[in-house]
């Protein structure tokens, strides 16, 4: 318990799914929570049990594609709590089942601005406040879509993989800084995964014969405790590296 005790941290759709499931965890360990996402509805809903955990909860109803809202998120964590030490960049709008040649420009602007320029935009406005700590840790999302190349997934695929690109960079160019910045590859059941299942049951199937635990994930007791690890000191010597927590999908 309180590995996080003191640490501030900021996560991006933060009030459902993969983000919520990081946010119970950090509130477990003592985080201060920035909490974003589009609806201020579903935030606030998530915030007595954040708190009944032992975190202390700031949101903001922000757009990651935004560049001004993303200046905005890392200001009301710094004006809140006096400063950041994590930030975890979950928040990206998905298109599954999408062919390849069916892809549109607005399909492609969704998943490349939440995710890619999402990522980036929050980085950009952490950097000065993790210089001023001299440490930080940057937890971007991946996925096993990506590294295993899932067909009817193309811009969310290409995305991601575009998002380890980002990591894997920036790892070499923050490291003297202290600032490490890692990905995780999640599987976890959440309510867009759960939609999914039911549309293509027989493809969720075959794909669950392809985890080698046998089982789906779940947000908070299987990704949640590795963004602690990686948002803590025990991770303090790994930065650009991609751990997938997805039951053995893909052994990397």
């Amino acid at each position: 318990m309180g590995k996080l005790k003191g640490k501030v941290a900021i996560i991006t759709g933060g009030g459902q799914g993969v983000g919520l499931g990081i946010a119970q965890a950090f509130a477990d360990q003592g985080a201060s929570l920035v909490l974003t996402g589009r609806s201020r509805d579903k935030l606030e809903r998530v915030v007595p049990d954040l708190e009944a955990r032992g975190g202390k909860v700031a949101v903001n109803a922000a757009d990651v594609r935004s560049r001004e809202d993303a200046f905005a998120t890392v200001k009301l964590a710094v004006d809140t709590f006096g400063g950041l030490d994590v930030l975890v960049n979950n928040a990206q709008i998905s298109h599954q089942g999408v062919a390849l040649e069916d892809n549109t420009v607005e399909v492609l602007d969704e998943s490349v601005q939440s995710g890619l320029y999402g990522s980036i935009w929050h980085m950009q406005a952490a950097l000065p406040h993790f210089k001023a700590r001299g440490a930080g840790s940057v937890i971007n999302m991946a996925s096993y879509q990506g590294t295993h190349g899932a067909a009817y997934f193309t811009a969310y695929a290409a995305t991601k993989e575009a998002i380890r690109g980002l990591t894997r960079a920036a790892a070499r160019e923050w490291g003297p800084y202290g600032i490490r910045i890692n990905n995780i590859n999640p599987s976890a059941i959440t309510e867009a995964a759960e939609r999914w299942l039911e549309d293509f049951p027989e493809q969720a199937a075959e794909n669950l014969k392809t985890v080698a635990l046998g089982r789906w994930g779940n947000a908070y007791e299987d990704i949640g405790p590795v963004a602690v690890f990686l948002a803590s000191e025990d991770s303090a010597y790994m930065t650009g590296q991609t751990l997938a927590v997805e039951g053995g999908m893909m052994m990397l």
